[in-house]
This record gives C-alpha cells, sequence and structure tokens, in this order.
C-alpha cells in the first residue's frame, strides 16, 4: 500500500479561484512530501471588475473552514485579485488573519518577495489578462519599486479559456516577449500551465523566470522554515536561505 502523506510538516488552505483548473496540479508537483495543500474556492471564472472584487465577498467564512481543518497558514491565491490595488494584498491579509486566527499570505505577497530576493528591478511582465487587469498590474509592480521593461498580454477573459493554452504555446510566445533589458521576467496568472516552461525560458533568455504558483509556494516553504529545492521550477529555489 501506497503511504498517504496526510501533512507531517505543514498544512497549507488555499483559497482560490473557482474557475481554475491548473493551480492544483502545478503546485503538488513543486510541494516536498509531508506539506499537504487543502483547497477552498471562491466564486471566480471572469476577468471583469466585479467578478474581481467578488472572489473576496466570502473571505471570511471560507478562511473560518480552512481553520476547521487545523491548517498552519492559509494563502490567498489569486493574481489578478491580490494586484488589483496596491493595498489589497494587505487587507485580504488583514481579514483572513481576523476570521481564522491563522497567518496568512497572497499570491501578490509573494511575488514581490520573490522579485527582491533575486534582486530583480527591471522586470518583463507577461500575462494572459484582459487589457485592464494587465494594467493594473503593471501598475502594481511600479508601485513596488519595479521598473516594468517590456510586457506582453494576450486578452484572454475566463479561467477555462486560459486553462487551454499549451506549455509549448506559453514557451514560444514568452521567450518572444521578453525584453532584453529585463533582469527578471514575471509570468502572471495561477490558471495557465507556466511551470514547465520556466527552465527552458530561462535558459533561452538568461534571467530568472518567475511564475505565479512558483512563486507562491518558493514563499510557502520559506516562510516556514522548509529550504527545499523540488528542481526543475527555476533558479528561484536555487536562492538559499527561510524567513521572511
Amino acid at each position: 500500500m501506497a503511504e498517504i502523506d496526510y501533512g507531517s510538516r505543514l498544512r497549507v488552505g488555499l483559497l482560490m479561484p473557482s474557475g481554475n483548473p491548473i493551480a492544483e496540479p502545478e503546485i503538488r508537483a513543486m510541494l516536498p512530501v509531508g506539506v499537504s495543500p487543502l483547497v477552498t474556492r471562491l466564486a471566480l471564472r471572469g476577468s471583469s471588475k466585479p467578478e474581481l472584487l467578488g472572489m473576496v465577498e466570502q473571505l471570511e467564512p471560507a478562511s473560518s473552514l480552512l481553520a476547521d481543518a487545523g491548517v498552519d497558514v492559509i494563502v490567498f491565491h489569486c493574481t489578478a485579485v491580490s494586484t488589483f490595488a496596491p493595498d489589497l494584498a494587505a487587507e485580504i491579509r488583514q481579514r483572513v488573519e481576523a476570521a481564522s486566527s491563522v497567518k496568512c499570505f497572497t499570491t501578490a505577497d509573494a511575488i514581490i518577495k520573490a522579485l527582491r530576493k533575486l534582486s530583480a528591478t527591471r522586470v518583463t511582465l507577461l500575462s494572459p489578462y484582459i487589457s485592464e487587469v494587465h494594467e493594473r498590474e503593471i501598475s502594481f509592480l511600479e508601485s513596488n519599486g519595479f521598473a516594468v521593461e517590456g510586457s506582453a498580454h494576450l486578452g484572454i477573459n475566463t479561467n477555462s479559456e486560459m486553462a487551454r493554452i499549451t506549455p509549448d504555446a506559453i514557451a514560444e510566445w514568452a521567450g518572444d516577449n521578453i525584453s532584453p533589458r529585463a533582469d527578471a521576467c514575471f509570468i502572471s496568472c495561477t490558471a495557465i500551465r507556466s511551470a514547465p516552461v520556466i527552465s527552458r525560458l530561462e535558459e533561452r533568455a538568461g534571467i530568472p523566470v518567475l511564475t505565479s504558483n512558483q512563486c507562491m509556494v518558493w514563499q510557502l516553504l520559506r516562510s516556514n522554515g522548509i529550504d527545499l529545492n523540488p528542481g526543475g521550477f527555476g533558479r528561484l529555489f536555487a536562492i538559499a536561505g527561510s524567513g521572511e
């Protein structure tokens, strides 16, 4: 009988968009033995402003349900929502922690910490989003002190459409749009199959390549004292040292 992994080292509660079928497989591929992801979904399928902000309407009851499962940390894992405005990630953290008494971070927090750990200052931003979401993310990065050096977006509205983009298509598109002046590339969105192309793109571009799911897992491990490199998911995991 195969050994069952119940999360002896860490149980993480994930608050994720309801329409996202991609994040969980990528996250599980990166997590070491002993770290168990427990997921609660919040309604989100499209990219309009009402839909994105509507995702946080049920934040408190969803966080409370994850706390019932005895999770050690809760992650609000949606890039477009957590980067919607410079102060929204902090508000989400505060609401989750107040409702659950469990520590929390967001995808946006992980992205910023990862870029700073890499000492990146000029970032190429690539996303599958519609224009208004992409532009908000540019503003978010700039408000945190990064220069956006080249960007491109695919104009896709729903999670289901994003999930259908193949890794090969992502690799070709991203490779053609990474600026030679950037010192890091961030491929945004938890709902696209970008994890398999990280190492390939780093080899082609010669700079670190970050993705939303990769940044989240990296921050989860380092902030909980688990200093492990799953291999194959980019330079970010090769950075030694845990902690905030």
